[in-house]
């Protein structure tokens, strides 16, 4: 079996070192032969953008011996060869005088790589733009621009927003450049993670084409059911795939359903340990301070619905989590809402249980401080809801609320209000993996959370004093909704004390 490419972004090293390789060259073939020179394209980190863009870079290069077997081959003219220029941030970018130091050395790398010399070494705008006529003018072709991770020096920075203000100046006049130099450019693609605004990034590039949620390129990135069905089966001999599935699919950006690359590729080198590979290389503690900061209703991550102009910018002066959530790869689309009036809607979710796993142990860690206590409160939770021990089930809130340090509740009133609670029960039962719904919609009203199990369904109401939760529950029939599916259902009431800050009624039935 071929090696798998592990941490390898550069596509001639997976060709000629015999790594596998799932083919995107239709995807980029697609992209060079449309006639539209300007594209970004943003999916969430360890996703192959790299990769993708080193392809790019390739076949710009005429390297065809390299594409032998894929769909470009016997498509492409390879008599067509283009100067390459590669900027990828990366390294310290804490300041706006380290991000210029940074730029300025990708640019001599690529002075060196191309065999010529700006004049302007110290300013980085007018440093491109003679790197992009000087090589036009050596080679005699149009250039190619790929830039890798274009927002990380703002990203990066969202701890100190002077920082992240100062580098958007910067890379801003960077790509107000590209424009300038249209006549000497062939094709410029740009990849991140997030789409900032036209107005705050891209006010120089209004004709780029965002293709982050074109159908046609929803795959560009990523693995499919498909991929792994077949290329990634060899590797997989006795697995279940469908607990594959659950774990790591779910990405959705208007095509098939993805894995993300690193994923399945860190799953086979651990020897099959169903474990949290992507989440665990970085989850920005700037998204859980926001949570924090604005004491977000958790539950509504299980059923979010934006509009596409939302999910299409995102500002450091307009910071939405939603947004970030998305663009981060911590939501994703779920399905795709036709409004009567016309345009779009989605819904969002969490992708997969690593992610609905991880993301929730984040909040539980940090917001909480319930780090020792977490493992065998999960535990008696995922016990009592499997195995429908109510009892069980009420003790384990208890230990829950009872096991929060004190100061969490200093010089605020969070105590008093119902999302406290709500939030608190829906991060531990995500932490769980548990098919949940928030905010769930009935034609009666809506239920504050729905657990999902495959034979069992839990509605549950919360409230803060001694308005009886259950009687809401069976006064409004939100039990009807789902009466027509072979489960049994549950329905709990939870009323919560705000001086005790814990739970002072537990009742439930069986529908």
């Amino acid at each position: 079996m071929q090696k798998l490419p592990i941490g390898i972004q550069t596509f001639s090293e997976i060709i000629t070192k015999d790594y596998l390789y799932i083919d995107k060259t239709k995807e980029a073939y697609e992209l060079i032969e449309s006639g539209t020179k300007y594209y970004f394209l943003s999916r969430p980190r360890r996703f192959g953008k790299s990769l993708f863009l080193s392809t790019l870079g390739t076949i710009f290069e005429a390297k065809e011996e390299l594409f032998e077997g894929l769909y470009i081959h016997d498509k492409y003219d390879w008599s067509q060869k283009h100067p390459v220029i590669k900027i990828s941030f990366s390294g310290d970018l804490r300041s706006g005088e380290a991000l210029k130091k940074n730029i300025i050395s990708m640019l001599r790398d690529n002075q060196e790589r191309l065999g010529v010399e700006c004049r302007e070494v110290e300013s980085v705008g007018i440093c491109l733009k003679e790197l992009i006529q000087l090589s036009y003018k050596k080679y005699n072709q149009q250039v190619v621009v790929l830039i890798d991770e274009y927002d990380k020096a703002i990203l990066d920075n969202l701890d100190q927003m002077e920082v992240a203000r100062e580098n958007r100046e910067i890379i801003k006049g960077l790509y107000t450049i590209l424009k300038d130099s249209e006549p000497y450019l062939k094709f410029v693609f740009l990849t991140g993670v997030s789409k900032f605004s036209k107005a705050s990034i891209f006010s120089g590039l209004n004709m780029l084409q965002d293709i982050s949620l074109n159908p046609k390129y929803g795959n560009i990135c990523g693995y499919t059911q498909a991929d792994i069905e077949s290329r990634f089966l060899p590797y997989l001999d006795g697995i279940d795939l469908e607990k594959l599935k659950v774990w790591y699919n779910g990405y959705n950006f208007l095509k098939d359903p993805l894995y993300n690359p690193f994923d399945i590729l860190l799953f086979i080198e651990n020897e099959y340990v169903f474990d949290n590979y992507w989440f665990s290389t970085g989850t920005p503690t700037f998204l859980i301070k926001l949570i924090e900061k604005n004491n977000y209703f958790l539950p509504n991550l299980a059923n979010v619905t934006v509009g596409k102009e939302l999910l299409d910018s995102f500002d450091i002066d307009n910071i939405d989590l939603v947004v970030i959530l998305y663009q981060a790869g911590y939501l994703t689309i779920q399905e795709v809402i036709e409004k009567r009036r016309g345009g779009f809607e989605y819904l969002l979710k969490l992708p997969n249980n690593e992610v609905k796993a991880s993301f929730n142990d984040s909040v539980i860690d940090y917001l909480l401080h319930q780090r020792v206590e977490k493992i065998k409160l999960q535990d008696d939770l995922y016990d009592a809801i499997v195995d429908k021990d109510l009892a069980l089930f009420e003790k384990s809130l208890k230990s829950i609320f009872a096991s929060i340090p004190y100061n969490n509740y200093t010089g605020n009133k969070i105590n008093e209000y119902e999302g406290f609670y709500a939030s608190i029960i829906y991060v531990y039962l995500q932490s769980l993996g548990l098919d949940i719904v928030g905010e769930d919609v009935t034609n009666k009203g809506r239920i504050d959370l729905t657990v999902k199990l495959n034979n069992l369904i839990y509605i549950i109401e919360f409230k803060v004093g001694n308005e009886d939760a259950l009687a809401q529950i069976k006064e409004r029939n939100y039990a009807q909704k789902y009466q027509s599916e072979d489960r049994e259902i549950y329905l709990v009431g939870i009323n919560f004390d705000e001086s005790e800050r814990n739970v002072s009624a537990f009742e439930w039935e069986r529908v």
